[in-house]
């Protein structure tokens, strides 16, 4: 379904907010001015600020992409609201030309939790130099300094290329109506880039240690094995599902998937549950059932794992059901060619020489890959999903120079 080039509604909110925003953003861009940012949404505090006091907490949009969609507007992008079920996407562009940039990210953020807070999760806290929030780090400040970036980059005029932003409400959550739909969308309209950066916060400890250039695939699957229910003083008239099961899972358990490969650690196989929910000592049940978890590297497909995990329960267990749910397939963008030039560009606004990994969870790169190569670099995660999250302003200003930096490189 194509939603329509806008969203009046949201288009109509966007305008409102720009003036009233505008104003509290220069109060902290006063003591972070240069003499050519003489841009409000050139210091990314204020975005950040305003975005974090959005409780878009999956699917909801509290207004999140409003706020955004103002200041790209006031840059001078075009703005396409893409709203695919319960879920509010946005893309913007400016310029029409090549090569074409495009940094990807997400307004939605998970529940604050029941840990408790020693800030308001949404009140977008400034505290001894430090920002809290709910998306301070995952990855509302990510967005905000992109902006930033951008003012910066387009002060002198149009930019060489193109720049654009894919923002979704959905990537916290079952990530069905977020950047998949979008990149459908993208495709449909001659929109695709020729490379994305994912804002998402890779750095252990310090800005400039990790670009992500890929990531493991995730597969998970819902075992039920079925047997014949008898008393346990009875066994051959019964059909134990328990003990074809426990078999199976051993047999699946038995060798190492993998040694790993050039880029990715070795695929891993977890059992996350077995269940029976048998009470009673002396009977044996009719079925019993395991969950799994692989997250595997480059060398598997989640069909390929499928049809080992089913050839394999066959050899144990003449009746079962086998429910597989592939969350993403494992991918690698080449470490050379624009790998290099955003490396390039993270040491020369550093210092630091990032190291390029692979590990950790999934991200929407894994849908963007299919389109065009993809990396990913943001903030330092260490507080992401938790109680008081945060990030030092001096280091989401930074984030802003080094993606100041990205688009110099990539856009000259």
């Amino acid at each position: 379904m194509d939603p329509g080039p806008t969203d009046p509604v949201g288009d109509g909110l966007a305008a409102s907010l720009a003036a009233p925003l505008a104003a509290p953003l220069a109060a902290p861009l006063a003591a972070h001015r240069t003499a050519h940012l003489t841009d409000p949404w050139a210091d990314p505090l204020g975005l950040a600020q305003a975005l974090i006091r959005c409780a878009s907490v999956t699917p909801e949009d509290a207004g999140a992409q409003a706020v955004l969609a103002a200041a790209l507007e006031h840059l001078g992008f075009t703005i396409t609201r893409l709203r695919f079920g319960a879920v509010a996407n946005l893309f913007a562009r400016i310029g029409t030309a090549g090569p074409h940039l495009c940094f990807a990210g997400h307004t939605d953020v998970v529940p604050p939790g029941a840990a408790p807070w020693h800030a308001d999760p949404f009140g977008g806290e400034l505290r001894q130099g430090v920002l809290y929030g709910r998306g301070a780090c995952d990855m509302k400040g990510a967005i905000a300094a992109f902006v930033a970036a951008c003012a910066r980059h387009l002060h002198g005029g149009a930019p060489r290329g193109s720049i654009s932003l894919l923002i979704t409400g959905d990537e916290e959550g079952p990530a069905l109506d977020g950047t998949t739909r979008v990149l459908d969308w993208m495709a449909a309209h001659g929109q695709i880039p020729d490379f994305c950066l994912v804002g998402e916060p890779t750095n252990p400890a310090r800005l400039g240690e990790v670009i992500k250039i890929g990531r493991r695939g995730s597969l998970n699957a819902r075992i039920t094995v079925h047997g014949t229910q008898g008393h346990s003083a009875y066994p051959q008239l019964a059909d134990n599902p328990v003990h074809r099961l426990v078999r199976a899972m051993a047999a699946l358990t038995a060798a190492p998937l993998d040694a790993g490969t050039d880029w990715f650690e070795p695929s891993s196989l977890q059992i996350t549950s077995l269940d029976v929910g048998n009470t009673a000592s002396n009977v044996i049940p009719a079925a019993a059932r395991a969950a799994l978890n692989i997250r595997f590297n480059d060398r598997h497909s989640g069909a390929a794992l499928t049809g080992w995990l089913r050839a394999t329960l066959a050899q144990h267990a003449e009746r079962f059901d086998l429910d597989v749910a592939v969350s993403g397939e494992a991918f690698l963008t080449e470490p050379a060619g624009q790998v290099d030039t955003l490396a390039r560009a993270i040491a020369a606004a550093t210092g630091i020489t990032p190291r390029l990994e692979t590990g950790g969870g999934t991200s929407d790169a894994r849908f963007i890959a299919r389109y065009c190569p993809v990396a990913e670099f943001g903030l330092v995660g260490a507080s992401m999903h938790q109680a008081d999250e945060h990030v030092p302003v001096a280091e989401l200003r930074q984030l802003a120079e080094i993606y100041q930096a990205v688009l110099g490189a990539f856009l000259p």
